[in-house]
């Protein structure tokens, strides 16, 4: 009889815990739950299938980047804030050592090493590739219930470009009196959301400001805050699995990539409703989510309208729910992935710069969470 992909993982979990640990603790020592968690996500990642051991070039030979790959997804399952908190980790645990590939303490890279092979990570999308490869393995013929989309802010050390010096061209005088009868105003530029819907993915994730900007928004208590840095802005399943995720400009607004977010969700997962807070209450993207066969639940925003304001207070006094208020309240499974990729996985512990390495950081904390994540729902 043909296992399910539930029955294979709980069968992975029984031998991870009945062979595997007795026989890592007979040559390695006691495993603490840390070296057991960190087991169980590289044996479900398989970063062996991304990583080639050698380049095989002319020269003298590359470290083994295998072994350092572990190594930063062991960074993002401690929650260690640098890489040479990680290299004394390293050092002082035989235990992790071994398990991210080496036997001696001598045979640990340089931290400058370290950084040449993150960079070499950060070039080919690494991490994106290994999230990738993970949802289709496990998400791919699992119909889902609920795609929560959502973003979050993340802290860089980088100071933001300076905007180029402009000089601002004169204004051509204006006529005075009324403007003649029948003459029209000059149309309105295009705004994103109406470019994106001629666009494919592709142009769509180019379109998007990357650089590290200022970021704002109100917070839960209504008060406003700013930061430097970036956006990273996430699907999540049903269960707190992330499914895709994309990084911008901290000054982006939350609504200007949920178009390519979906698109990029809909390629890896089979989902039914998407949940969305009152940022992406926008016709084009009522309309999109519709066009991809989803049902859009998307947060009301009043902007002014006073008629929809009074019915929301009306609705909560007697305490009336519609059914897509009570589908809505899953949203919040986004808000828990957020919180866990910063609190557990090194969200708020990001010391490199420039988009391409700030994302590998974030995804190896991906990688990570959704791997953690997926064996949680099966033990």
């Amino acid at each position: 009889m043909q296992l399910t992909f539930s029955g294979q993982l709980r069968q992975f979990v029984r031998i991870m815990q009945g062979s595997l640990f007795p026989a890592l603790e007979e040559q390695l020592g006691p495993l603490s739950s840390k070296h057991q968690q960190l087991v169980m996500v590289l044996g479900m990642i398989e970063i062996e299938a991304m990583v080639s051991a050698w380049s095989g070039g002319v020269g003298r030979p590359a470290k083994d980047r295998r072994a350092i790959a572990r190594a930063f997804v062991a960074k993002a399952v401690y929650n260690l804030s640098t890489t040479r908190q990680l290299l004394d980790r390293l050092s002082s645990d035989n235990s992790l050592r071994r398990i991210c590939g080496w036997e001696g303490r001598r045979e640990i890279p340089h931290e400058s090493q370290f950084s040449r092979a993150f960079a070499e990570f950060a070039a080919t999308e690494l991490p994106q590739r290994l999230h990738h490869a993970l949802i289709e393995a496990t998400q791919k013929d699992r119909l889902i219930g609920h795609i929560s989309r959502d973003s979050t802010e993340i802290v860089a050390r980088e100071r933001p470009p300076r905007a180029p010096a402009t000089i601002t061209p004169a204004k051509p005088a204006l006529k005075r009196g009324r403007p003649r009868k029948g003459t029209a105003p000059p149309p309105a530029p295009p705004t994103r959301l109406e470019r994106q819907a001629c666009m494919t993915l592709r142009q769509m994730l180019d379109d998007l400001p990357q650089a590290c900007n200022v970021g704002s928004k109100k917070n839960s208590r209504g008060f406003q805050e700013t930061w430097i840095g970036y956006k990273l802005h996430l699907d999540a399943a049903d269960g707190q699995i992330p499914i895709s995720c994309i990084l911008t400009s901290a000054s982006l607004h939350d609504s200007q990539a949920a178009l390519p977010l979906a698109l990029v969700s809909a390629q890896r997962v089979t989902s039914l409703y998407d949940l969305m807070d009152s940022a992406y209450d926008a016709r084009a993207i009522r309309e999109h989510s519709r066009a991809l066969g989803h049902i859009p639940i998307i947060d009301a925003c009043p902007r002014g309208q006073q008629e929809l304001q009074t019915e929301e207070k009306r609705r909560k006094l007697l305490g009336y729910n519609f059914a897509e208020d009570l589908r809505y309240r899953e949203r919040t499974t986004v808000e828990r992935v957020n919180a866990r990729l910063k609190d557990e996985f090194g969200g708020r512990s990001v010391r490199v710069r420039g988009n391409a390495k700030v994302m590998c950081h974030l995804m190896f904390g991906i990688v990570a969470l959704a791997a953690d994540q997926i064996l949680r729902l099966i033990t």
